[in-house]
């Protein structure tokens, strides 16, 4: 049973949801629901609309908090502001661009942020849509466009909607995760949307490293994709050592800063400078 105070604030953030996109009905079908659900909603009536599960499904859609705890305070750190930047300026110029560094920096938290705060912006995690279909799908989905029907007709529809609305961008996240024919996909919905939608693609120096190989055993697409993101793997992490740990430990104390914890020192000793063992630090620290 989900309580009613986690119900008003799910139905609180599909109210600020609704601005990214063009119709109840297109964010309906984003969220999982019919659109009459999703009207019921929006008139406070939440008594027997939805199950427990479709609500907590929502609710980790639109990242609502679960419990009481204070929210997570977002630290414009080095990354952040790099990945914000970069989305903003393929966004408005319908740009394509790959961005390749290290993990555990704070990438996918910058772009999960964009995203929840611009129109027409959709975050991708391939690791969870390796295949074409999936892949295919899900953008559609994202943006509320029909994604269960025959896959030529989703594709085309999703082609029509991508050079029909104003500047889309869709972030890939995990790319390397793709499978060859999700690889090849890309390129042809990249081919299908040319000037009229942005792309980026990050991830770990693993996707560099399957990028370079491929394009150097000369495999179909590879060469192909590389240039359509703009032949340039964007890195935000400095080079040596020293240059890299200052930069590290930089990032985990403005981001523990901003979540309440004054013992610097403390904080790397524990976590050498992983944001994910930052969170898990700080979230110890509010428990005390």
């Amino acid at each position: 049973m989900t309580p009613e105070n986690i119900k008003t604030k799910i139905v609180a953030a599909i109210g600020l949801q609704r601005t990214k996109f063009v119709s109840d009905a297109s964010q309906a079908v984003a969220l999982g629901i019919n659109a009459a659900q999703l009207n019921r909603l929006k008139k406070g009536d939440t008594q027997n609309v939805l199950s427990h599960g479709k609500w907590i499904s929502i609710a980790r859609k639109l990242d609502v908090q679960l419990t009481d705890a204070p929210a997570w305070v977002t630290a414009k750190t080095n990354v952040y502001h790099f990945v914000y930047t970069q989305l903003e300026t393929c966004q408005n110029n319908s740009l394509s661009g790959i961005l390749c560094d290290m993990a555990d920096i704070g990438k996918t938290y910058a772009a999960r942020q964009y995203v929840k705060e611009h129109q027409n912006a959709i975050y991708v995690d391939c690791a969870q849509v390796k295949s074409r279909q999936k892949l295919i799908r899900h953008v559609a989905r994202e943006f509320g466009v029909n994604h269960t029907c025959r896959y030529t007709d989703v594709y085309d529809d999703l082609v029509y909607y991508l050079r029909s609305v104003e500047k889309p961008i869709i972030v890939l996240d995990e790319a390397g995760d793709l499978d060859y024919s999700a690889f090849l996909e890309l390129k042809a919905l990249w081919n299908a949307t040319e000037r009229f939608c942005a792309w980026y693609m990050m991830g770990a120096e693993g996707l560099e490293a399957k990028i370079t190989r491929n394009k150097d055993l000369k495999k179909v697409g590879y060469t192909e994709i590389f240039s359509r993101f703009g032949n340039k793997y964007q890195q935000v992490v400095p080079h040596g050592k020293e240059a890299r740990e200052d930069f590290i430990k930089h990032q985990a104390a403005l981001v523990a800063k901003a979540n309440g914890a004054t013992d610097m020192q403390k904080i790397y000793a524990r976590t050498e400078g992983s944001l994910r063992r930052v969170f898990t630090e700080v979230q110890k620290l509010k428990l005390v």
